[in-house]
């Protein structure tokens, strides 16, 4: 079995910053890419951020030159740092990871964490 858990979440004002932490853990064989997501209310589930294994990173222009996606391989965690928060960032965020377990290690497969929720308020 395989948990991705979702932590740092909470209230902030504009302009703040939080930091997110999703830590997976179980039979894990490999992790692939890790990726951040966001949903806001009546929203489709969008991508944030995503990082591959060897640490190339991609994001959202809405996020671009404010939030910095990280990851730790040793402790199959990946961070997703935010700063100058906006109102518009308020959602719950995801993350997912494509990762490969020891029972199926020749295939890799999409796992998600339950979600955090940030709110961004004055």
């Amino acid at each position: 079995q395989v948990q991705l858990v979702e932590s740092g979440g909470g209230l902030v004002q504009p302009g703040g910053s939080l930091r997110l932490s999703c830590a997976a853990s179980g039979s894990i064989f490999s992790i692939d890419d890790m990726d951040w997501y966001r949903q806001a209310p009546g929203k489709q589930r969008e991508l944030v951020a995503t990082i591959s294994r060897y640490g190339s990173t991609n994001y959202a222009d809405s996020v671009k030159g404010r939030f910095t996606i990280s990851r730790d391989n040793a402790k199959n965690t990946v961070y997703l740092q935010m700063n100058s928060l906006k109102l518009e960032d308020t959602a719950v965020y995801y993350c997912r990871a494509d990762l490969r377990t020891y029972s199926a290690s020749y295939r890799s497969d999409g796992y998600w964490g339950q979600g955090t929720q940030v709110t961004v308020s004055s």
